[in-house]
């Protein structure tokens, strides 16, 4: 004797299609924001972003000295991460 497993009769009244139209809207709006804060937090893009406002002339100028900073502190906090490296490697 096999019993097959039953499933709970589903539902379907106007308020229910209802809600469930609106949870998908609201999972579609979630993945979408989602999207988007994954994109701007990308840190490829961010530095994309960055060298282009550093180096293109149709940027306005607060922004190219701002991203300039930006770059000149990530180079020298590189260098001297690198720097550290080497000191501890050689010691």
């Amino acid at each position: 004797m096999s019993e097959q497993p039953t499933t709970a009769p589903r539902f379907s009244s106007p308020r229910t299609v209802e809600l469930e139209a609106q949870i998908a809207a609201t999972r579609a709006e979630l993945a979408a924001t989602v999207d988007q804060l994954t994109s701007r937090l990308d840190p490829k893009v961010q530095a994309t972003r960055i060298v282009h406002e550093a180096t293109a002339p149709d940027v306005d100028p607060q922004a190219r000295k701002r991203a300039r900073i930006v770059l000149g502190v990530a180079g020298a906090a590189a260098v001297l991460l690198v720097a550290g490296l080497i000191r501890s490697i050689v010691k």
